[in-house]
Parts: C-alpha cells; structure tokens; sequence
C-alpha cells in the first residue's frame, strides 16, 4: 500500500520521471470499508474530444490509475511509480458510446461535442470501474441521512496508513468553515451523494478543518 498520509483531491500527480502528468480529481473506492482502489487523473495534457477506434466511443481526458501505481501522497503532490508520459496509455475513467445514427447525424453530433457545445443526448456514458466501486470527487454531496437534507459537499478525502479516515465536507446552514466528517459516520454511499448518520449533537461536534485558509 502506498503512503497515503496527505491524500487530497486536487492535488498534482507526478510521474517517476518528476514530470508532472495531471490533476487528482478524484478516488474509486470500495462501496463496502472505502479502501482506494484506484485514482482518476486529469491529464496535463488534455485528450477531450478525442475518438477511438472506429469512432462509437468519445473519451475524455480524465484516466484510471492503479492505486498500485501510486507511489505516495501528499497534501500537494500524488507521486506515481510509472513515467508520466505512461499516463496516456492508462484507460480512460469516462467513455461515451454513441447510439446508431446516420451518416449526418453522427457527423453532426460529432462537429457539436468537438467544437464544445457539450456532450449529446444520444449517448451511454460508460465508467471505468467494477460494480463495487465508487466514486468520491470534490463537490459530492453529503446527504443527512434519510431526510433528503444536504449536510455539504465534499471537498477533500483524509487519509492515515492508506485507510480513508475522514472526509472533509463544506457544510451548508451549519457552519461557516469546513469540517472533517469521521468515515464512522458514513453510513452508506453510491457515486452521487455520501450518507451520514448523525445526529444534532454529533453536528455540533464535527471539528474544523485544520487545513481551511
């Protein structure tokens, strides 16, 4: 297991060349414990609107790395074990297969998502992860409970000896700086939203997050 002392979303990622290959924008974990399994990476250089193979898949330039290819963290910098040149070669986290079209639509829908006009509505967007994993990126929701109330978002993931501890959530109507949500508290999660069971006085108890500016 790689050091994961200061694992934070948004951090630089590194190769093992030094040079730098992209953003941390997000973690896949397992849906039962939230071990890491992998991290998704924004790649330096970006590779949107890119078209494989015969053209029914358009990636973007977000791509899955191994958390076995993670050679440590920090608060700053994820440092990988492969060069950063390799990070092209990794798979994409998101593809989007095109449904049949004709031969002007698809060229249509095609000029559209290259040209930035965003991402058709004839698509099935594919995730590059197994069935349980999921997905933490920054700006999640937290939902309280059942009651359909958010409790914040999410902006940063504490690690301590590879092992999600925390996750640092930006509270709405609670409070005025971050806080740190312990993992115990996580009662379930899927790839849209975390779980919490708490109640008032665990709420009023959330500490401050030490890293808020």
């Amino acid at each position: 297991m790689p050091d994961l002392r200061d694992f934070r979303l948004g951090a630089d990622v590194v190769g093992s060349d030094g040079e730098k290959a992209g953003m941390l924008v997000s973690v896949l974990v397992e849906e039962k414990g939230f071990d890491p399994k992998a991290v998704v990476v924004k790649e330096e250089e970006s590779l949107a609107g890119r078209l494989l193979a015969d053209e029914r898949f358009y990636v973007t330039d977000e791509v899955v790395v191994p958390i076995s290819s993670v050679a440590s963290a920090t608060h700053d910098v994820i440092k990988l074990s492969i060069p950063a040149a390799e990070i092209r070669n990794q798979p994409p986290y998101l593809s989007y297969r095109f449904k049949p079209l004709t031969v002007g639509e698809a060229a249509l829908e095609e000029a559209e998502v290259l040209g930035g006009l965003g991402t058709p509505a004839n698509v099935e967007e594919v995730a590059n992860k197994s069935a349980d994993q999921i997905e933490i990126d920054r700006d999640e929701n937290v939902m309280l409970g059942t009651t359909g109330r958010r409790l914040g978002k999410v902006q940063d993931l504490l690690y301590h000896d590879g092992e999600l501890i925390g996750v640092v959530i930006r509270p709405e109507g609670f409070f005025k700086k971050d806080v740190v949500l312990p993992i115990r508290f996580i009662s379930r999660a899927d790839d849209m939203a975390l779980f919490a069971a708490l109640n008032a006085s665990d709420i009023e108890n959330l500490e401050p997050f030490a890293g808020t500016e």
